[in-house]
């Protein structure tokens, strides 16, 4: 009776673990709107990069697969919430091939056949492995390296934080939302003795941290915290510490997505 209640209890905080990364996950999704809103007012793409939306949509289609009960059992949560992130890449790569310029939309075209492509490979790939339990580690390796390669984009945000003494380019909603989501999944990984999921995720989750705690001793070093997309690149500081104008990419197209 006792190990069948706590059986039940595992499974409950599972699936509290798992909704409330669904939840949180919503807050990242919606992330890059204001930079859509300006592309979309401008009718122009302009500096922006439609990579981070690639890269985010092939990891979203990765991750779905892995919590599909052809690869692993009962994952649900991981499934839906990776599904939903699916569809918003899938919007916000539409929007940009729109109002792309015509190097930019060709290029991004053949980024979004090339990923369909890779995942159709991945997928059938995946059903010739007859041996359940190999096709799981397969998909499970493949989807936490995709994972940690994407959670390792903060490390930009927090190095660019540093150098600047300043919060301007790490908003404070979307580093609690990293922090809540991949808290949530950490759990969720946990309960469900999962490596696949709380590994990944428990990196997400220290790096969250970092951000915030970043933010909360340098809010007073930053004039103000803008609510406009405001630009950042690679390569951007100069000589003196400061941003240069010369910009290619928004901090709102910073992509976390969920295991």
């Amino acid at each position: 009776m006792v190990f069948l209640g706590s059986c039940q209890t595992l499974s409950v905080c599972k699936d509290a673990a798992g909704i409330a990364g669904n939840i949180f996950a919503l807050g990242l999704f919606v992330s890059p709107v204001p930079t859509f809103r300006r592309i979309i007012r401008n009718e122009s793409t302009e500096q922006f990069s439609g990579l981070p939306y690639i890269y985010a949509l092939l990891n979203c289609l990765i991750c779905a697969w892995y919590g599909s009960p052809l690869i692993s059992s009962d994952n649900l949560s991981v499934t839906t919430v990776n599904s939903v992130g699916t569809v918003f890449q899938i919007v916000y790569i539409i929007l940009f091939i729109i109002y792309a310029e015509k190097t930019k939309k060709v290029r991004m075209v053949g980024l979004l056949l090339a990923v369909s492509g890779i995942f159709a490979v991945i997928v059938i790939g995946s059903l010739l492995i007859i041996d359940v339990e190999v096709r799981h580690l397969t998909i499970g390796f493949l989807s936490s390296a995709s994972l940690v390669s994407m959670l390792a984009s903060p490390l930009f945000i927090i190095n660019l934080v540093i150098k600047t003494r300043s919060v301007e380019f790490m908003p404070f909603y979307l580093s609690l939302s990293t922090f809540l989501m991949s808290t949530s999944f950490l759990l969720y990984g946990i309960f469900s003795f999962d490596p696949f999921i709380y590994v990944p995720n428990g990196i997400g989750t220290v790096l969250a941290i970092i951000q915030l705690v970043l933010f909360s001793y340098y809010k007073n070093a930053s004039g103000e915290n803008s609510s406009v997309p405001l630009l950042a690149s690679h390569g951007m500081i100069n000589g003196k510490g400061r941003v240069n104008s010369q910009t290619w990419t928004a901090v709102e197209e910073r992509w976390y997505s969920s295991s």
